[in-house]
């Protein structure tokens, strides 16, 4: 049960399962930012946004670029938003079933 396409699936959906990692994904979404203003978008010490980088720069969700002393990021492949937002859409229908489940609850006659 554990083959190699199951276990890079696994690491990848870990790559993408810290709330960290998709706030910089988001703030990347327009385009390249430089590390001092992603950290200030995501509001975290720039240890703890380096280590985040790190694990996307392993899984090629970002690349960086030098220009002199500053460092800028952005992602190597914009599909990954596409993946994003079907996850968004897929919460937001979970979200209105449960809505739907507790209107019924709540409309309901109880004997």
């Amino acid at each position: 049960m554990n083959s190699p396409l199951h276990l890079y699936k696994a690491e990848f959906f870990k790559a993408l399962g810290h709330p960290l990692r998709l706030a910089i994904l988001d703030s990347l979404r327009d385009g390249p930012l430089s590390v001092t203003k992603l950290q200030e978008m995501v509001q975290v010490d720039q240890s703890i946004l380096s280590q985040h980088l790190a694990k996307l720069r392993s899984f090629k969700f970002v690349t960086a670029r030098r220009e002199k002393t500053t460092i800028f990021y952005h992602v190597h492949d914009t599909d990954v938003y596409i993946f994003l937002d079907l996850a968004k859409n897929i919460y937001g229908r979970q979200l209105q079933l449960s809505q739907d489940i507790l209107n019924q609850l709540n409309t309901t006659e109880h004997i």
